[in-house]
């Protein structure tokens, strides 16, 4: 099987988030990034997982600059076999998935994967526009996928239980929890990881649908406020003006 992963990069969940002045650019300086997990503990490992099967490719892509490289290697230590970065710092989801649109469609692969969100935006707008742009069916959420081929079946999560769909290859699949575990790279694995092509790639112009207007942090959360239980009016009072739920 040819198989395509795309990845990106996030935050740690414990860097401190800052904005310019402006609201208009996320100060990166002391961040720490990781793999987006969707994209590394499910996305990725159940390709891996198909072409152990099957045998086959699996292709890792990432839309971003250099200083991705770092990350970009980590999956091929995990067990991509070769890896491509579209030189540029995306604008939005929609840049993204028509960077990567325009890479895939001559490529021919069986299965694109993506993370069903990223932990920071969790959009999850990419594998739609990915699959519109490609015009290939698109599988979201999904935490079981099985193979027959040419068929495949798989069981996605939907508001208030889980949705079952057959479809054929090709097709675009968002990863949710549960279609692999996660896998550590080994020793032999990062010392393989240096050998495996990564190829830069140039950006293509795209029209922007999306414009950026301001970002804003959420309201910082009180502290607690300690009542006591007997003090009715006080409470009250709280709920009428304060949290003006009655």
């Amino acid at each position: 099987m040819k198989l395509l992963v795309c990845i990106s990069k996030t935050p740690d969940t414990t860097s401190k988030i800052s904005f310019d002045s402006q609201g208009k650019r996320f100060i990166e300086e002391g961040v720490q990034y990781i793999l987006n997990p969707y994209d590394e503990w499910y996305s990725l490992v159940r390709g891996i997982e198909l072409k152990e099967k099957f045998g086959g490719q699996v292709d890792v892509i990432h839309v971003g600059l250099a200083s991705s490289d770092i990350l970009i290697r980590k999956a091929l230590a995990i067990g991509a076999d070769a890896a491509f970065r579209v030189d540029a710092d995306p604008e939005n989801s929609d840049d993204v998935a028509f960077q990567i649109s325009n890479f895939a469609k001559d490529k021919s692969y069986d299965i694109i994967f993506v993370g069903k969100e990223t932990i920071d935006h969790n959009s999850s707008e990419v594998g739609s526009r990915l699959a519109q742009y490609l015009d290939l069916p698109f599988v979201s959420y999904c935490n079981s996928l099985s193979i027959e081929l040419p068929n495949a079946s798989c069981s996605c999560e939907i508001e208030g239980g889980i949705e079952l769909v057959e479809l054929k290859i090709p097709f675009v699949l968002s990863a949710a929890k549960g279609l692999a575990e996660q896998r550590i790279p080994n020793m032999k694995g990062i010392i393989d990881a240096k050998k495996k092509p990564l190829e830069v790639i140039n950006k293509v112009s795209v029209e922007h649908l999306v414009e950026l207007v301001e970002f804003e942090l959420p309201v910082a959360k009180s502290g607690v406020q300690m009542i006591n239980p007997n003090d009715i009016d006080t409470m009250v009072g709280i709920f009428k003006s304060e949290l003006k739920i009655i």
